[in-house]
Formats: structure tokens, sequence, C-alpha cells
């Protein structure tokens, strides 16, 4: 009997391990929240002061302070001062702790060292944000959130609105948004199978579920946004449709803008309710095939389209219509205007890259620091972009997998949301309800008889 007790309990010890085991690799959600988050909580609480110290993040204390811990506690030696710990939570993600800086320290102090902070805590990777003056947020994750993707079911509160949308996970395990009202404008740049066009369906189908109207133009002859045509209000598939279309496009914000003046506002969402147009999204699949021409003659559309993308990025916010352009490079060597386009594209994402120049096209401007992480993005990681924006922040992220079907599936769902804008009629794709057959071609090509 003590020997089939001692086997027992061996077994379920063996099976306990290998559940662990099993749920580190397949499920590390599951993981983390049993075993890996305790243990970081108490090596945060137990090393938490000398970490502190080792990383250069204490300060000399106040007189004050030296006073009363030699005449009111009888110590002689007077420890230097660390952040203090105002609270600490975790996640199914990782773990968060609030910082209060003392005087002397500063956010960037602690930015620096989070690299030596990761090894010392044994967390996945530390991020430093700003809370408030004063305030820094440690954001520390307990594995890489990347590898496989998986959205936060809820957004924070702050990050709510009526154009807001969840694209991607960044590496800290919060959720990057396009929020249309904060960025109006955005640039997506990558090489083909970076993921761009991932980015692009998740894009969309957030979009699909709003009350907005989506305008495609992908001279392409339509192959990638052709499939979202039930869910779109215009659809320009070649050069000449999209000259044509941003004609339109630039008629309907001068009517907006006189609707404004009408009324006494200067943005679309001062405007009473009843009265307020709806927003539009354009999205431009391939940006060089509106720059690029085969022939002096088209030279003339071409400079007209680029007068009008850039009417639009640069007045076009205050009534409501928003540009997301995509393309695997941009920058003046496409020709005139598309600097001052670019310019105005604040929103920037950029997926891996074929070559150094791209990536300092499209962060080189305003986050020259995430040049380097464009660089460094592995070929078996599709999906994985740098975000950056006029501040000069940036972040990793990564969208999660969603097929074409599934993106044409979602659009085929909210069809029933797309607006109906008279100026925008004759662009209005048809729905087709069939598939075109297409003719059948023989096994064995023919072979004429000679003699």
């Amino acid at each position: 009997m003590p020997d089939l007790t001692m086997m027992i309990e061996a077994a379920g010890a063996l099976s306990a391990a290998g559940g662990l085991g099993y749920a580190k690799a397949r499920a590390p959600r599951v993981f983390w929240s049993l075993v890996g988050l305790p243990v970081a909580r108490v090596r945060f609480a137990a090393t938490y002061r000398s970490t502190m110290d080792v990383c250069g993040l204490t300060v000399q204390p106040s007189r004050l302070r030296a006073f009363m811990v030699r005449n009111v506690v009888r110590r002689q030696d007077v420890q230097p001062v660390p952040p203090k710990v105002r609270r600490v939570r975790g996640s199914s993600t990782g773990m968060r702790a609030i910082l209060r800086l003392p005087a002397g320290l500063e956010p960037a102090d602690v930015a620096a060292a989070s690299e030596r902070l990761r090894h010392a805590w044994g967390v996945h990777s530390v991020h430093v944000v700003e809370v408030k003056p004063g305030f820094v947020e440690l954001r520390m994750t307990g594995y890489d959130v990347l590898r496989r993707v998986k959205m936060p079911r809820r957004l924070p509160r702050k990050l709510s609105g009526p154009l807001v949308v969840p694209v991607a996970l960044r590496e800290d395990g919060t959720a990057f948004v396009r929020d249309y009202k904060k960025i109006p404008h955005g640039l997506t740049l990558g090489a083909n199978q970076s993921g761009k066009s991932m980015y692009q369906r998740n894009l969309i189908t957030g979009l699909a579920k709003l009350s907005v109207g989506l305008i495609g133009i992908d001279c392409k002859r339509g192959v990638e946004q052709r499939g979202f045509a039930p869910r779109l209000s215009a659809l320009a598939t070649t050069p000449d449709e999209a000259s044509s279309l941003l004609e339109v496009l630039v008629g309907e914000m001068e009517e907006r803008f006189d609707i404004l003046s009408a009324h006494g506002v200067s943005d679309l969402w001062d405007l009473p309710t009843k009265v307020r147009p709806v927003p539009l999204v354009v999205l431009v699949d391939e940006v060089a095939e509106l720059f690029l021409v085969a022939a002096k003659k088209d030279e003339e559309r071409r400079d007209r389209m680029v007068m009008h993308l850039v009417r639009l990025a640069q007045m076009a916010r205050a009534v409501g219509i928003y540009l997301e352009v995509c393309g695997q490079r941009f920058g003046s060597e496409l020709g005139k205007g598309a600097t001052m386009l670019r310019a105005q594209l604040t929103g920037r994402v950029v997926h891996r890259v074929n070559d150094k120049q791209t990536a300092d096209m499209g962060l080189g401007d305003i986050a020259p620091d995430a040049v380097f992480a464009v660089t460094t993005i592995p070929p078996d990681r599709p999906g994985v972009a740098v975000a950056g924006d006029s501040s000069g922040g940036w972040s990793r992220i990564r969208t999660p997998e969603m097929t074409a079907a599934e993106a044409v599936a979602i659009c085929r769902e909210y069809a029933h949301m797309a607006p109906d804008i008279a100026a925008l009629a004759p662009f209005r794709p048809v729905v087709r309800t069939t598939p075109v057959p297409v003719p059948a071609s023989p096994l064995v090509k023919p072979v004429p008889v000679t003699e």
C-alpha cells in the first residue's frame, strides 16, 4: 500500500509538471496567471529596494529625512531613497506598478534602466510610461505577447470613442488603436509578405462596425479591396476612376465646409447630430499607383490627383474626412507632392521593409530611434510592425491573424451600415451575389498539325 501511494503521488506530480510545461508552451496566459505572476510579485516585493539601488534609481535623502532617521529612529546609516511604490496589480499578460519618483529622478532615468530591471525581476520586458508629472508606470510582461496575438476583450475608457478602432497589440500587452479624432491621417508601409494586408483587414473590419463611410482606392483592379465592396460607399479600381473620385471628395469637403460656416462652428463634431454628415475614411491601397505614370500624357492626371490628396490631407480633418495611405515605398522619388503629402500623414506604421531608406521615409522624420527597430523585424513574423507618431514615441505592434474570407464575411454582415451619399453614388461598387464563372481551360494545349 505505501508503494502504491508513493506511485500515485509521483504520477500526480509528474502530471502537474507536464501540465505546467504544456501551459507554458501552448497557453502562456494560463501559466503566467498560475505560476509566473505569484513568483514575480514575491520577487518584486523582496528585491525592490536593492534592485533600485544597484540600478542607480535612488537619491540621497533630504536633510529632514536624514535628521529624523538619526534622531528619532536612532540609526546612523541613512539609506538612499528609491521611488515609492504606489500600486501593484497583475494581469493575464504581466504586472504593472505605479511609482512616485523622488526629487532628482526623471522618467528617462527609469526608462534607461528598463533592461536591467527586466533581468532583475525575471520578466520578459519592462516598459516605462509617464502617467503624470512625478509618476511613472512600469508595464512588465511575463511572456512574449506578440508571438500569439490575442486582443484584450475590453478597451480602457480613455481609449473609447466614436472613431476608435483597435487594430493590433502592443508589446506591453495594451491595444494599439487608430483614433481618427486624435490622429486623422495615417501612412502604412511594408514590403511584400510583411503583414501589411493583415493590418488593412483588421482596420477595415473594425471600421465596418462603426457609423462611418468607407471609400476604397485600389488601382490594382481592385484585387485587394473588391471583397470589401458590400461595406464600401465608393470604390475606384483604375487611375482614371481614382482621379474622378478624388475630385468628388474635394467637392464633398467644400460642401461640408459650407455647412460648418452656416452653423458658425469649425469642426464636424460641433455640429448638431441631425445635420452632422457621416465621417468618411479614404483607404488608398497602393499609393505609388497614383504617382507613377507610363506616358507623358498621364502627368496632368497624376498632378491633379496629388493636388486633391494634399488638399484632403491638409483640410479634410475638420469636416470628418480621413486618409489611410498604404504602400511599399513612399518618398520624394515618387514625384512632385509626395513629400508634402507625407508630412500631413501623422500616424505612421512601418512593417518589415527591404531597405533602410524605406524605414527612414516612414519614421525617420518623427521617431528616429524607431528606424533601427524596423530593420530588425524578422521575416518569419509577419504582422510585426513599428508604430510611431508626431510626439516621437514608438512601439512594436502585431496584428492578429485574419484571413481574407473572414474580413469579407464581416463586411457582408455590416453591409447595412454603409451610408448612401449622393455624390458618391456613381462610384458605389456592384456587389455580386454569385461568383463570376471562369471558363475552363483544357489540360493539354492543342498542337497544330504540321506536314
